[in-house]
């Protein structure tokens, strides 16, 4: 790759502040995953220069504009706060590495993602919506549960936010098992993370997770890899298990399943992919039922990248895909789709 080239890296870090839930900042990056990226680049020939995704930001771009943005950033707050970064760089007409402000508007929201998703045919959980600033009616409440519970008797459920990812605001306690839990874990969801509650039928089951990486007919789609718990006490990937996931969790990829199971969840990945508009690189989650359905959960365009902890780059590890391949695989993924030199 050419020496030429001047990448920058967007990308918000963890700042250790305690106000507000306490996954609040789950999904930035502590500075050794920014070194790792960094070197990666480094190591592929580039230039590598480092924007914090502050309030100077678009400042900071249009003054200094590299040839192309590696973007990692969250954003700061808001709906909306993934598509801040990829919009502020679409404005500017600087090329970046990654989805574009649609795409990370559609996939945050997991409700829009269900509903589209759900046209092309992906067999999703059921769900509902419980908005932030309407009245909850105790009737309301038990009926959704009654028609999202998979159980004998209809429960259990999920509860989670509507927009979060890195497992934000799902804990050992999000599995409710009636009207009575259920209110109580919307009216907190609601509360904590002022925003929007979901609340969608459990799939008890097996764990996947499926990388993506590429455009077009080009797309590489790596072999699942499947979550396993460790303690049978716990069923939900939740942030609390990714932060001590050697000690609750362990892999398998590519897993104990049939070809066509692998396939079918190979193919919903990808189709999930395109249809959202995902571009360079994204990881999707599945759950297979006790009785063999597959249930699409939610994909992630902005997936973590933390050597040794992310799944993203766990998995490509496993398919023989080393961390600075996969860094620089992304990179050239974008930069052709740009038709820039690679």
């Amino acid at each position: 790759m050419s020496d030429r080239l001047t990448v920058g890296i967007a990308y918000n870090l963890k700042k250790g502040i305690s106000a507000g839930p306490p996954d609040a900042q789950a999904e930035y990056d502590d500075p050794d995953t920014i070194q790792a990226i960094k070197s990666a680049l480094e190591s592929a020939g580039c230039r590598v220069e480092l924007y914090e995704a502050e309030e100077d930001f678009p400042a900071q771009i249009a003054a200094r504009r590299p040839d192309i943005v590696f973007n990692v950033a969250e954003g700061r707050r808001g709906r909306g706060r993934e598509a801040h970064v990829p919009a502020i760089l679409s404005f500017l007409g600087v090329p970046y590495v990654g989805s574009d402000e649609a795409a990370m508007c559609l996939a945050l929201d997991k409700a829009l993602t269900k509903r589209l998703l759900s046209t092309w045919g992906i067999r999703t959980p059921k769900f509902a919506v419980f908005r932030k600033g309407s009245p909850l009616s105790a009737d309301d409440i038990a009926s959704v549960g009654d028609c999202l519970g998979s159980g004998a008797v209809g429960w259990p459920v999920i509860v989670k936010p509507n927009e979060e990812g890195s497992g934000k605001g799902i804990t050992d306690v999000s599995v409710v098992p009636d009207a009575t839990a259920l209110r109580e874990a919307v009216e907190e969801m609601i509360r904590v993370y002022e925003q929007d509650a979901l609340v969608e039928e459990y799939i008890p089951g097996r764990e996947f997770t499926v990388g993506l990486l590429g455009n077009g007919a080009g797309t590489k789609v790596f072999a699942p890899m499947e979550v396993l718990f460790n303690d049978k006490g716990r069923s939900v990937y939740s942030y609390e298990v990714k932060r001590d996931f050697k000690r609750h969790v362990s892999y398998a990829c590519p897993p104990d399943i049939s070809a066509g199971l692998r396939a079918e969840m190979e193919g919903a990945a990808r189709l999930a992919y395109d249809a959202l508009g995902c571009r360079d690189f994204a990881r999707a989650d599945f759950r297979l039922s006790p009785g063999g359905s597959l249930y699409f959960i939610e994909i992630n365009p902005l997936p973590g990248l933390a050597p040794g902890y992310s799944d993203y780059p766990m998995l490509a590890g496993f398919c023989g895909v080393g961390y600075n391949s996969l860094i620089e695989g992304v990179l050239k993924c974008a930069l052709a789709r740009y038709g820039m030199d690679v």
